[in-house]
């Protein structure tokens, strides 16, 4: 009779959820010094926009996930969301008065219309962002993955 099986699965993403979220939020507290207007000089801002990412990279590469560039995007997207939660609970400090569509849409919407499409593109274009940050820190990873002659397999 043989032993029963370990079955020690992987996280499809190389990474736990909590880790997912928790890289994500790493990202976070740049936005919110900026969306404060707190001026924190150029090197911690510098820090506070690249420290995050790098770091995503070394989880990726130190994890060894299947696919950096997937994982990645995953916690770009992440990011994002958090990122677009985050603009919008500090919509009212960002704003004295809620931006305006202009253009052709000027006087089309009323005022609270306006503000609430204002508000759903910011959303969705701080996913945008978080998600294209995952895919550069990605293709980063894969690239040094390469580079460095690290298939990702397992030894």
């Amino acid at each position: 009779m043989t032993a029963p099986s370990q079955d020690v699965r992987r996280p499809l993403l190389g990474l736990p959820v909590w880790g997912l979220l928790l890289l994500a939020a790493l990202a976070l507290p740049r936005a919110v010094v900026h969306d404060l207007g707190v001026d924190v000089g150029p090197v911690v801002n510098a820090v506070l926009a690249l420290a995050p990412p790098a770091v995503w990279v070394l989880v990726a590469l130190r994890a060894r996930v299947p696919s950096p560039v997937t994982t990645l995007v995953v916690v770009g997207a992440l990011y994002g969301i958090g990122l677009g939660v985050e603009h919008n609970l500090l919509w009212d400090e960002v704003f004295e008065e809620s931006p305006r569509l202009g253009g052709s849409f000027e006087g089309d919407l009323s005022p609270g219309a306006e503000e609430t499409v204002m508000r759903v593109v910011t959303f969705a274009s701080s996913v945008f962002t978080g998600a294209l940050v995952g895919l550069v820190a990605g293709l980063v990873a894969t690239l040094l993955r390469r580079v460095g002659g690290s298939d990702g397999a397992r030894r």
